[in-house]
């Protein structure tokens, strides 16, 4: 990847269409719209206008950066699979980067990620500098006891957890996508080996594949 490359990031693992367009770390466009449901038809033409605003071609890319989860089941697949698939259309390389990993950047260490995962849940995972716990599900009420070691939280779950946890709640200082482009850029630049992003589940999918099994074909 060129330096001076631009970097396409985009996320969609939550009830949003969130996109950023950097160029050695500086922000050329960034875009973030909140929306439940929908933006499986609104990402592309989201990536395509910024780029277009800015006077880029997608051949122009030197990195696809995406947010990989966890959250949502359907918009973690469609990230990653656009991702994947541009990646593959461009001959670039495709960088995916945990939701985790963003709300943390920036952040002094320690510090506890902490993401709404809802149903009275939320996504955790604590970044202190050297070997931490994998990336949790937990519910509100039944924290780990890891998770108040940190003094403290970030996310957008970091309001409501901060006072049960004694901490201290700190705003990310960018948005969610400049976070997930540089973090990958800063992974591409030390020679992250090239792979295709992996999507992080942490719960399973709540449409379950069926449990009896398929009728018997006739001969």
């Amino acid at each position: 990847m060129r330096p001076d490359a631009p970097v396409l990031a985009f996320d969609t693992s939550a009830a949003h269409c969130a996109a950023a367009l950097l160029r050695g770390g500086e922000i050329l466009a960034e875009r973030a719209e909140p929306m439940e449901r929908g933006q499986a038809e609104r990402l592309m033409p989201m990536l395509a206008g910024m780029l277009a605003g800015q006077g880029l071609a997608w051949r122009d890319l030197g990195l696809i950066a995406v947010g990989t989860g966890p959250g949502n089941f359907t918009g973690v697949r469609l990230a990653v699979a656009a991702a994947r698939g541009l990646a593959m259309s461009l001959g670039v390389p495709a960088v995916g980067v945990t939701a985790l990993e963003a709300a943390a950047y920036g952040l002094p260490r320690p510090v506890l990620a902490a993401l709404d995962a809802r149903r009275g849940e939320v996504f955790l995972q604590l970044f202190d500098g050297a070997e931490s716990p994998p990336p949790a599900l937990a519910r509100d009420d039944a924290l780990p006891s890891w998770a108040f070691s940190a003094g403290a939280v970030a996310g957008d779950a970091a309001p409501r957890l901060a006072p049960v946890l004694g901490a201290v709640a700190l705003a990310q200082p960018v948005p969610l996508a400049v976070a997930i482009g540089r973090l990958a850029a800063l992974a591409a630049g030390a020679g992250a080996p090239p792979g295709r992003p992996a999507p992080l589940y942490l719960r399973a999918a709540d449409a379950a594949p069926r449990r009896e099994a398929p009728p018997e074909l006739l001969p």
